[in-house]
């Protein structure tokens, strides 16, 4: 089973329809005939330190994808406003990655627009 992290907290799996799933290392040119039409893209995350799906995210915001965007894997509650940020709407993660990070730590960066550098330079 999986958890389900929103700025709301944790929640279960609500999706029902059919997800484009993409690996860290999908070609950024393939982006939109990859996301086409898709209800969902989920962005696998094989480590915490691989940021290449943010990278993704982004660009598939930047290029008009307007669906669901989940980031799935090695994604902790630290880079939760950086996923926010880069276009994901949700991240899953394992339940032993939920009990080792616990929902008041994921709830304590949900405020994720508070923080945004650029806004505040901006501003």
């Amino acid at each position: 089973m999986s958890v389900i992290v929103t700025d709301g907290g944790f929640g279960s799996d609500d999706f029902q329809g059919a997800a484009v799933e993409l690996a860290p290392d999908t070609d950024p040119a393939t982006l939109a005939e990859s996301a086409a039409g898709a209800e969902m893209v989920v962005v696998d995350f094989p480590s915490f330190s691989d940021g290449r799906g943010f990278t993704l995210a982004r660009l598939l915001r930047l290029r008009g994808y307007g669906g669901r965007l989940r980031a799935r894997g090695h994604v902790i509650a630290d880079q939760y406003a950086m996923a926010r940020r880069a276009g994901f709407d949700e991240v899953e993660i394992s339940e032993d990655l939920a009990r080792r990070q616990p929902e008041d730590q994921w709830l304590f960066r949900a405020d994720w627009q508070a923080g945004d550098y650029q806004a505040r330079l901006r501003g």
